[in-house]
C-alpha cells in the first residue's frame, strides 16, 4: 500500500475539526493522519505499508518544461532552492510531528530529491512484484492503473470511508478511455489546480474521442500533421495550435517510474517500533487516542 502521504494529510487538516495539543498547537491532521491509516490498515491488512513523500512538491524540472506547473500555489520562490508551496500555517507545524510519529511507529517514509510523491509512487508500484494499492486524492495516479499487474488507486476524493477502487474498467466507464491513456487524456484536458492549461478549445468529451480513435499523444499529433488522417478540421487546427505545449506538457504530467529508491524496508510493522516514544509523543500533542488506535490495529495482525 502507497500512501500519497500529503494528500491524505491536507485532507485531515480540512476534513477534521480543529484540536490542539496541550502547549496549544494544533494536531488534527496528524489525528486525521493516524486514523486513516488506520482505518486502511485494519480494512486492507497490507504486507507493507508506504508513506511516499513529497522532497520537492514543485520539481524545477517540471517548471523549466512548463512554468505554469503549480505556479498558483507559490509563496515564495528562493534562489537555488525549491519553491515555497502555499500552506496553511497550522498545517505547516504538524508536518513535521507526522515525521517524528511515523517515525516512532516504525512506518516506512521514502522520497526522492527533486521528485514529488507521485514520482515515487509511480517508481514503487511499477518496480514492485505484487499487487499494489495506491491511496490518494489525484486523479493524475490513474495513469498507474494496471489491471494485468493488479495495480489499483483507492481514490479518497468522496473520503477515506468512502473512497472508490479505481481498476481500468472503473476509468473505462468514467473517462471513456484506458487508466494507460490518462497521463495524455489530462494533457489534453488541462488541469487547473495543476497550472496545466491544456490544448484549448478541448475538453473532456474530445479528449476521450480522440483517445478512442487514436492510441496516444504521439498517434494524435501524428494523425493532426496528416491530411489523410480521421480527425475533423476543428480538433487538428487546435491540436498544431497547442504544438508548443503538447511537446513539453506529457513530460510534464507523466509520472516517473524509474528512480532508484534503493531498498528502504516498506514492510508493515507488527507493533510500534518505539512503544516508549510513542507513548511519549502521544502525551505531548495530545494523540493518545488515535496512537493506542494505530498500535492495535497493527498488534492486531
Amino acid at each position: 500500500m502507497l500512501l500519497d502521504t500529503a494528500s491524505l494529510y491536507f485532507r485531515a487538516f480540512f476534513g477534521v475539526p480543529e484540536i490542539t495539543a496541550p502547549d496549544g498547537t494544533p494536531v488534527n491532521a496528524v489525528r486525521g493522519l493516524l486514523d486513516f491509516i488506520s482505518r486502511l490498515v485494519g480494512d486492507y491488512r497490507p504486507s507493507d505499508l508506504v508513506c511516499c513523500w513529497d522532497d520537492d512538491w514543485r520539481p524545477q524540472w517540471r517548471v523549466d518544461l512548463l512554468p505554469t506547473y503549480k505556479a498558483h500555489r507559490v509563496v515564495a520562490e528562493r534562489a537555488g532552492a525549491p519553491d515555497v508551496e502555499e500552506v496553511p500555517d497550522p498545517l505547516e507545524v504538524q508536518v513535521p510531528i507526522i515525521r517524528e510519529v511515523l517515525d516512532a511507529f516504525g512506518i516506512c517514509v521514502v522520497g526522492a530529491p527533486g521528485y514529488e510523491a507521485d514520482d515515487v509512487i509511480g517508481s514503487l508500484a511499477t518496480q514492485a512484484r505484487q499487487p499494489v494499492d495506491v491511496v490518494t486524492g489525484d486523479r493524475d495516479l490513474f495513469q498507474l492503473v494496471d489491471d494485468d499487474r493488479d495495480v489499483r488507486v483507492l481514490y479518497i476524493a468522496r473520503g477515506v470511508g468512502n473512497h472508490e477502487r479505481v481498476t481500468n474498467d472503473w476509468v473505462r466507464t468514467k473517462y471513456g478511455i484506458d487508466a494507460r491513456q490518462y497521463a495524455d487524456f489530462a494533457t489534453l484536458r488541462g488541469d487547473a489546480s495543476d497550472g496545466l492549461p491544456g490544448v484549448a478549445g478541448i475538453g473532456e468529451k474530445t479528449a476521450a474521442t480522440l483517445l478512442g480513435r487514436f492510441p496516444d499523444m504521439d498517434a494524435i499529433i501524428a494523425a493532426a500533421a496528416d491530411p489523410d488522417a480521421d480527425m475533423g478540421p476543428g480538433p487538428r487546427g487546435k491540436i498544431k495550435a497547442a504544438a508548443a505545449y503538447l511537446e513539453v506538457a506529457p513530460q510534464v504530467v507523466a509520472v516517473a517510474r524509474d528512480l532508484d529508491l534503493g531498498s528502504p524496508d516498506t514492510r508493515l510493522p507488527a507493533e510500534p517500533r518505539d512503544l516508549a516514544r510513542v507513548a511519549e509523543l502521544g502525551t505531548r500533542w495530545g494523540i493518545e487516542s488515535p496512537v493506542q488506535r494505530l498500535t492495535d490495529v497493527l498488534c492486531a495482525g
